[in-house]
């Protein structure tokens, strides 16, 4: 990203000589060693040199890209350019069938590169996660800006019937589309998941069964409602996912929301996990950490621990060497391939669009982003898995104002089908995306389709009214293009994220042993399917274990009081809308909330547990979101 504009203007008081993030060290290394080399400034390993460096570890974070960000980068159109070509020379490894298409080229198409930042591993942050509770605790959100993001859709070809509208109390009575009883048995289903103590033990007898058939015996609800839960809030990937696993997914977007408003997740302004991954790269400056860009291993003595650079530097390493496996020096590529040939791969495909289209009509209002979910057998090419959307609009900062992203994925093994799928939802975005805009709805709709707000407004309550009438819509023009951006991501990290919740030296790269490296050498996973940052601090964990033993001091530093008077004085709010608007086939909320200073005073610095382990324990959560003390019928 070192070629947009950085999200805040704050830059730390006192970064060491020649360490600092903005000047990276740009000709020959001013230093003889080091106990740490880092390859790569993905999220991860930006993560683990901030920690490492905190502790008093001297650690050097080389990138052989000109900007920050590895495989979490957040590029602009130009360098997305070049970033394709290298994929399709194999200069780039995990990636690959990178394609970009530009209708019209830059000239006939009007666009400024720099106006545009495109995230290749696209990610939202729930409320209720570690990775918050680490950029709380460690003082990194100052770098930061973050936005509330609360409309998840779920969207089944043309069918707008029977949504769960909001989850909020107020919002699923006055939705038009569900029956009383199916409110009835929603609110059931609430209260039992949020407020029931012994809810872990009556669901033993269904832990291993599909939680479709718990939520049809148990709650009597209805496909429309099961996949709203399991693939819209809960994110899940597969039809066949079993109760334990759903519950987990399900109850960490419930847990999240109202923690800082009525909005389960957070996306943090002008880039995904590529922001996130500088604001710990400016941490880990402050804290001593060495940075070089466009700088590659060459070789490395395992015997001597000689580490031997592309800039004919060398220098000596006391501890370890971690490698992330984009930046695989040539000379490591057999030993990493015997490392992993035991290694399950798992292929993410991705399809991102850039449109002149706001999108607000997916969005709340005062919010840029959105989340549309495809779920398994909902598109004509009869999709096995389900597609999952993240948009965002120039409110996010990610491109200009008016116009919108789409960042589509699936896990979909069957390359072929994982393209037909992404296309196809992006064919149903279209059609359903022009239908919302369409104006000429006289005699469809009457008074009594509306309900007042509120803040006094009026809301459209009868959703499946309108898309029955809008069908058969045909419509008139196209969404136009910027750019569209096709790729493909191998990783060894399952979509349940069970090898990283659950590693071992048969399941996960990071404690594999890399022949002839003499334990010296650490490879790091790439990033994984999940749509959201879980899993990435207990990753990080894992390797900061492999290196210092422990991990009961990561992250346990005391901050200076300088430091606690800044949160107090200059962290901004949370971005976030003021009123609740109804939006068809999505979940809304709406409120105010706290800012992150707050929250971490509230909660002494304390980091929070996982929230997707899959340790029963960690399904217990005190916090009741949206008045759940309150849902009595």
């Amino acid at each position: 990203m070192a070629e947009r504009r950085p999200s805040t203007s704050y830059s730390p008081s006192v970064i060491p000589p020649l360490a600092g993030l903005e000047k990276p060290q740009d000709q020959y290394l001013k230093i003889d060693n080091c106990d740490v080399l880092i390859l790569g400034t993905g999220l991860q390993e930006s993560v683990l040199a901030a920690a490492l460096s905190w502790q008093g570890t001297s650690v050097l974070h080389i990138d052989n890209k000109q900007y920050y960000g590895d495989s979490s980068s957040t590029l602009t159109i130009d360098q997305l350019k070049k970033w394709c070509a290298d994929v399709n020379q194999n200069k780039i490894p995990h990636f690959q069938d990178a394609q970009i298409y530009i209708p019209g080229g830059k000239l006939n198409n009007q666009y400024k590169s720099k106006d545009y930042g495109i995230d290749l591993t696209p990610k939202i942050m729930f409320c209720q996660s570690d990775l918050l509770s680490l950029l709380v605790k460690s003082r990194v959100y100052r770098y930061l800006e973050f936005q509330s993001l609360s409309n998840f859709h779920v969207f089944e070809n043309d069918d707008f019937q029977q949504k769960i509208n909001s989850t909020t109390k107020e919002d699923i009575f006055i939705d038009k589309s569900l029956s009383l009883k199916t409110k009835r048995y929603l609110m059931k289903f609430l209260k039992f998941i949020l407020l029931d103590p012994d809810y872990k033990q009556k669901i033993k007898p269904y832990a291993t069964q599909p939680v479709q058939k718990f939520l049809r015996d148990e709650f009597k609800l209805e496909d429309p409602q099961i996949n709203e839960l399991v693939f819209s809030i809960g994110l899940s990937y597969k039809e066949q996912i079993n109760t334990k696993e759903a519950f987990i997914k399900i109850k960490r977007f419930l847990s999240s929301f109202d923690v800082y408003g009525k909005f389960p997740c957070m996306v943090s302004k002008y880039g995904g996990p590529g922001e996130l991954a500088q604001g710990f790269c400016r941490s880990a400056a402050v804290a001593g950490t060495t940075y070089k860009l466009n700088t590659s291993l060459i070789d490395f003595d395992p015997e001597l621990k000689i580490a031997h650079f592309n800039d004919g530097s060398h220098i000596k390493i006391n501890e370890k060497v971690v490698i992330s496996p984009t930046q695989m020096p040539k000379f490591l590529q057999s030993s990493y391939n015997q490392a992993t040939e035991n290694l399950q791969p798992h292929y993410v495909t991705r399809l991102i669009t850039v449109v002149r289209r706001d999108c607000k009509e997916w969005m709340s209002s005062n919010e840029s982003s959105a989340i549309v979910v495809f779920p398994p057998h909902s598109l004509p090419t009869n999709n096995e898995y389900s597609v999952q959307v993240i948009i965002q609009n120039g409110g996010t900062g990610l491109c200009p104002e008016g116009q919108s992203i789409w960042f589509s994925q699936t896990v979909e093994q069957d390359l072929n089908r994982a393209k037909s799928d992404l296309e196809s939802a992006y064919s149903k975005m279209e059609l359903s995306l022009l239908r919302e805009s369409c104006n000429n709805i006289d005699g469809i709709l009457d008074e009594t389709d509306f309900v007042m707000s509120a803040q006094g407004t009026p809301v459209l309550a009868n959703s499946f009214k309108l898309g029955s009438h809008l069908q058969n819509f045909v419509p008139k023009e196209t969404v136009e293009i910027v750019c569209k951006v096709g790729y493909i991501e191998q990783t060894f990290v399952a979509s349940d994220l069970s090898n990283i919740f659950k590693p071992t030296s048969k399941n996960n790269i990071v404690l594999k042993d890399i022949p002839d490296a003499k334990n010296e050498i650490i490879f790091t996973n790439m990033p994984s399917a999940e749509l959201s940052y879980d899993g990435i601090i207990t990753d990080v964990k894992s390797i900061y274990q492999q290196i210092t033993g422990t991990t009961d001091d990561f992250f346990d530093v005391d901050f200076e009081d300088e430091e606690d008077e800044y949160d107090r004085v200059n962290q901004p709010d949370i971005q976030q809308k003021t009123t609740s608007s109804s939006v068809a086939g999505g979940i809304v909320g709406g409120g105010s909330g706290t800012n992150l200073a707050a929250l971490r005073e509230s909660r002494n610095g304390n980091m929070s547990e996982n929230a997707i382990d899959t340790d029963e324990e960690d399904m217990e959560d005190s916090h009741e979101p949206f008045g759940a003390e309150t849902m009595e019928l």
